[in-house]
């Protein structure tokens, strides 16, 4: 027999290749954190043995989930202001709580907090955005998640920085810092083409393109903000980036809830990596991205919490079930964004917008075992009749049960083995207390 790591056994295994292949009463053999066999439990055990066997009846086990857009520090800063519109809520609360409480212990701490809620809802990969970069990529290191950490990038004087400049350089560095880490790929993140000046953009995907890597920012997420723009420039926001020369497939534009129907051409063609954040839209009322046209004209869409300021949590499981539930109402067409699309879009698709593909977002002979794992024995979960649809429609955070990432269980029988659960949370109500006693 061959010898292995782990052999992981399941009820189903949903591959997300090519073919959607789904193996019943499965079994995966990994070996150095790579997928080196999967098909039938019996064909693997009988030629693969391992010290370590997880998994069994009643689960299912699938690629780990892609959370591709967030701001992982934002947790310190959930319920902080609720039920307002994007524009005051960001730029009346949110911004004055950065500049009053960010610094690179706050985003430590509270990065680690996003990345074990993360864990916990079976979130392998997710793209962040923010500042104190380097914080953040500790955070993902020490939880063991793989993640891209984008630097953030403004116009506007902050904690971080003076001016543009100032933001770029610090980006760069950051950069420098992490380019050959194999869990934390770098990123550039100018914030907005209403925060940052198309030169701020150009130098933005300049930086990006020095080192191939990816460009993440926040696209046509409001009316106000296609306004804004078109005011300034005489542009819709996706036109100016085209005309400026900043659109293709290392692009990672969030929301796109406004753009019109040539603009969804024009992101179809560049290959961009478009990130549906359906919940935080829904409650900021910033609008309803037009994402069946967008998989319609052929574009990258995959799914992103938001920060948890404007959500309010970190879970994708959620993302999938209100994004296929709202694309039917709107259409009025309930076989739109079936279940099947809204899982490729929580893994494959989203680990490939990342730049992740090769590695993660399927299950196949030779990728790394980012692998989860989920109890299909609730009440809610009996009886089953599709597969995809009980993940979907049916089960939610607390049905994880095991975390693989890169062949490591990072958390087993739903107790995290990489990182003390209760001393982070204990650190983010001792955040919260502080926070909490200022404001009153």
């Amino acid at each position: 027999m061959i010898p292995c790591d782990i052999i992981i056994k399941a009820d189903h295994i949903l591959t997300m290749n090519d073919g959607l292949d789904v193996i019943q009463n499965g079994a995966i053999a990994v070996m150095s954190g790579k997928i080196i066999a999967l098909g039938g439990e019996d064909l693997i055990l009988r030629e693969y043995s391992a010290g370590k066997v997880i998994g069994g009846n009643g689960t299912v086990a699938f690629p780990g989930l892609v959370n591709a857009h967030t701001h992982s520090p934002m947790v310190y800063f959930r319920g902080l202001e609720d039920d307002l519109p994007l524009k005051v809520w960001l730029e009346e609360h949110i911004w004055p709580a950065e500049e009053k409480w960010l610094s690179p212990q706050f985003v430590s701490d509270a990065a680690e907090l996003a990345c074990i809620e993360m864990l916990k809802a079976g979130i392998t990969a997710f793209c962040d955005m923010y500042f104190y970069g380097d914080e953040i990529a500790r955070a993902v290191r020490k939880t063991g998640m793989r993640a891209v950490v984008c630097s953030g990038i403004v116009d506007f004087p902050g904690k971080t920085g003076g001016s543009a400049d100032d933001y770029l350089k610090n980006a760069e560095s950051f950069i420098n810092n992490w380019k050959d880490d194999d869990f934390v790929t770098p990123g550039v993140a100018p914030h907005a083409p209403y925060t940052c000046s198309p030169e701020t953009l150009i130098k933005s995907k300049t930086l990006a393109d020095k080192y191939s890597l990816p460009l993440h920012l926040h696209l046509s997420e409001t009316q106000w903000e296609v306004g804004e723009v078109k005011k300034r420039y005489g542009k819709t926001p996706v036109s100016l980036l085209e005309d400026i020369g900043v659109l293709d497939d290392r692009v990672i534009a969030a929301h796109c809830v406004w753009p019109t129907e040539q603009e969804i051409a024009i992101l179809a063609r560049r290959r961009v990596g478009v990130v549906h954040c359906m919940e935080s839209n829904l409650k900021l009322a910033s609008g309803i991205a037009p994402v069946v046209s967008m998989l319609k004209a052929g574009c990258r869409v995959s799914l992103g919490t938001d920060g948890a300021a404007s959500n309010n949590d970190l879970d994708i499981l959620s993302e999938m079930a209100t994004a296929a539930k709202v694309h039917k109402a709107v259409s009025s067409d309930p076989t739109v964004l079936n279940a099947r699309q809204a899982m490729l879009m929580a893994t494959r698709v989203g680990a490939e917008t990342l730049g992740l593909g090769g590695a993660s977002g399927s299950l196949e002979a030779g990728k790394s075992a980012d692998i989860v794992i989920a109890d299909l024995k609730g009440p809610h979960m009996v009886p089953l009749y599709d597969i995809y649809s009980h993940i979907v429609y049916s089960m939610n955070r607390s049905d994880i049960s095991t975390v693989i990432i890169n062949g490591r269980v990072l958390m087993e029988d739903r107790r995290l083995t990489s990182a003390d659960e209760a001393e982070i949370i204990n650190r983010a109500a001792s955040w919260g207390r502080k926070i909490r006693s200022d404001r009153q």
